[in-house]
């Protein structure tokens, strides 16, 4: 969908459904649903691709903790990338995004910004003034920032191979993560990623998502492999594992300017990359309407 200042706004309401399965449950089951869906048009090589997920927080983790409790209305506020293979600059696309919940309902909103203009949003409090984005979305982040002091919580980044039904299923969605990973310091997507594991290697999970309700030929393949639903949330999985290995069990949220967050090593990339002129072939295809592909969920 795009909005009439060019920008690619994409909103989701679905059912999620998740398990917690092992590598070779995986490949069983991607054999069934081989049958029925298709890999995912946006990966890299039969659907798969990897990402990276910023998350926010207030600094007494009220976004975790609504989660724990299992408030029937919840949100959180991430920037995600999607690993594209291309040189990753301060210019680069990311999705600035507010997944909530509604009781059974995850609804996600999701608009496109440069990373640095998603940073200077969520770290300074600085809506773009360009015209960029989403402005109803733009100013209901802005709000929900000020409104629990949202600050950079945790670095979730995974492997995905991703499915997703045809005409006769049109809406559905089956991924598969693997090599989960968490970064609870140094929460700068454009570094290289220095995480540590957040599932055992041999673990799967596997997130069913859907807009009304799973067809009979999955609901029959659940059945046949005893799948058992989880309450799996990368999120608050990562920020468990930081606690626990934090001798005070309770992280210290940094509040940092986007200034010094794109003052990192990648600060000194991108100006070789500019002198070299890298990545200005890419601007220039962007202002002729040639943009990156913004279909993964």
């Amino acid at each position: 969908m795009m909005n009439n200042n060019g920008s690619t706004i994409h909103k989701f309401n679905r059912f999620e459904l998740k398990y917690v399965i092992s590598l070779q449950q995986a490949e069983r089951i991607k054999t069934g649903l081989k049958r029925y869906l298709i890999p995912d048009e946006y990966g890299h090589g039969n659907g798969r691709y990897t990402l990276s997920s910023l998350y926010y927080d207030s600094p007494d983790l009220r976004c975790y903790r609504e989660n724990e409790q299992g408030l029937k209305f919840r949100r959180k506020l991430r920037i995600r990338r999607y690993e594209t293979g291309e040189v990753f600059t301060d210019e680069s696309p990311v999705f600035l995004e507010i997944k909530q919940r509604y009781d059974r309902v995850t609804q996600k909103r999701r608009t496109v910004l440069p990373y640095r203009e998603a940073l200077r949003l969520c770290n300074d409090r600085q809506i773009p003034s360009n015209g960029l984005g989403d402005k109803a979305l733009l100013d209901e982040i802005y709000v929900f920032l000020w409104q629990y002091d949202l600050r950079p919580a945790s670095l979730v980044r995974y492997d995905r191979q991703a499915f997703t039904g045809t005409g006769y299923d049109p809406g559905l969605r089956v991924t598969f993560d693997t090599s989960l990973s968490f970064q609870a310091r140094q929460l700068h997507l454009h570094e290289q990623p220095s995480g540590l594991p957040m599932l055992p290697a041999d673990s799967v999970v596997m997130e069913i998502k859907v807009n009304e309700r799973i067809p009979y030929w999955l609901a029959d393949l659940i059945a046949v492999h005893n799948l058992q639903r989880v309450g799996v949330s990368k999120y608050c999985r990562s920020i468990e594992a930081a606690q626990s290995m934090s001798s005070t069990r309770r992280l210290s949220l940094r509040a940092e300017s986007s200034q010094d967050v794109l003052a990192s090593s990648f600060s000194a990339f991108s100006t070789l990359e500019q002198r070299m002129g890298i990545g200005r072939e890419q601007k220039e295809h962007k202002e002729q309407g040639v943009e990156v592909s913004h279909g993964h969920s």
